[in-house]
């Protein structure tokens, strides 16, 4: 069983480079079925999840090859519309963005159901009612495979999104690129990586216009082409930095940024009394011996992501007074709270909220990650605390964070894996 152990207690200082966004790397990887052709992606980041999906398009025909290790050439030429094994998709939730490559490229898809973390209902019924917009059939075949049917073609449509959904909008924009006529998607999401999806799809030939605000149009292309495509990087990487920063009381330059993404989290910090330095591609957190509690509700973007949501409360957990955490997008998403509890936080969750009772200090612990994002809350914890953390489910943080021991070791952490 893989573990981090972390003696905790030492301010982290220097320099981090973030790498790409992991929420932009699996619809692109994805995407490049569309283009049905050769790609360069760029800044691809180093993590489990991007590796299961560049094996996955494997699977089913594609020809990946990295020329270093962030930059991968992915020839889809030869994919063919079947369904990739059910072991690869079922760990992934950006697997999903293949029904909607599959039903353009191909006029019908089968996919596994996806996987992901656990932190709750995460249903594909606004992907379903997008593909139905456009003419397709969806059904369900056994109990995990979700198949898909254009027989007569896709046609472009008005699709309106009861809920600002990510997966959703970038599902509907990749099967609408050939769609017949014009479709436009209201209430669409707003997220940095919506911007680099259709970034991405325009660089291999679609015309899709208002990415990054709430009504997309995407006016429907025969064809798509092949592209090199540099991704943005990831705003929640840089965000995790930026908190430990702040949780042990040290001084990190958070180096390749873009600061505009990040402007609901740096917000936040100073609104509790932590000292930022902005430049146009960096921002420096400064520690503090002492800083206020505050109230945060996740939203969509530009609100406050969820997947920050964990990290802020092992902040808070060390702030003085009261703070209230309350989770808009998912619910479950609190599972960390009995780990963090376990390192002496006094963490009470009533209804969908985390009502947080700052300490002095934290402890060391044997805990464990139970998906992603709790597992960066445990190792912030860990590295702010004193005394020796464990923490198991070390494959969860696996999936999101590219080299994260080596860069805190850079920072000066007491950190190791077994």
């Amino acid at each position: 069983m893989k573990q981090l152990i972390i003696r905790g207690g030492k301010p982290l200082h220097g320099d981090v480079y973030i790498s790409g966004m992991k929420n932009s790397a699996l619809p692109v990887i994805f995407g490049t079925i569309a283009a049905n052709d050769v790609c360069t992606i760029k800044n691809l980041p180093d993590v489990s999840d991007i590796s299961l999906a560049l094996e996955t398009l494997e699977m089913i025909g594609a020809d990946v090859r990295f020329i270093d290790t962030s930059t991968a050439i992915i020839d889809t030429r030869r994919v063919q519309m079947k369904s990739p094994p059910l072991e690869y998709v079922s760990k992934m939730r950006g697997s999903i963005y293949l029904l909607g490559a599959m039903l353009g490229r191909f006029g019908k898809a089968q996919v596994g159901y996806p996987g992901g973390c656990d932190f709750g209902l995460r249903p594909i019924n606004l992907h379903i009612k997008g593909f139905e917009a456009l003419g397709a059939r969806i059904s369900f075949s056994g109990s995990a495979m979700i198949d898909g049917d254009a027989p007569d073609g896709l046609r472009g449509n008005l699709v309106y999104l009861d809920i600002a959904s990510v997966g959703a909008t970038i599902n509907i924009m990749l099967a609408a690129v050939f769609a017949e006529g014009t479709t436009i998607i209201e209430n669409a999401a707003r997220e940095p990586h919506i911007v680099d999806m259709a970034c991405f799809l325009n660089a291999c030939g679609a015309k899709i216009s208002g990415a990054g605000t709430s009504m997309i149009r995407i006016k429907g292309v025969d064809k798509l082409h092949g592209c090199t495509y540099e991704l943005a990087p990831d705003m929640i990487e840089a965000g995790t930095y930026m908190v430990a920063a702040a949780a042990t009381g040290g001084r990190i330059c958070v180096k390749n940024v873009v600061p505009k993404h990040m402007e609901s989290i740096s917000a936040k910090l100073r609104e509790i009394g932590i000292p930022l330095e902005i430049t146009e591609n960096s921002i420096t957190v400064s520690g503090v011996p002492s800083f206020r509690g505050t109230e945060i509700r996740t939203n969509p973007y530009p609100g406050f992501p969820t997947d920050m949501h964990p990290q802020f409360s092992a902040l808070l957990a060390l702030s003085q007074g009261m703070s209230t955490v309350s989770e808009g997008i998912y619910s479950g998403r609190f599972k960390y709270v009995p780990e963090l509890n376990k390192m002496g936080a006094h963490i009470e969750v009533v209804d969908n909220a985390a009502l947080i009772n700052g300490v002095e200090e934290l402890h060391g612990a044997e805990v464990k990650a139970t998906d992603l994002r709790a597992g960066a809350c445990l190792v912030i914890a860990a590295l702010a605390a004193h005394g020796v953390t464990t923490i198991s489910g070390v494959e969860c943080i696996d999936r999101g964070y590219e080299n994260l021991v080596e860069k805190l070791k850079f920072l000066g952490a007491n950190i190791k894996r077994t």
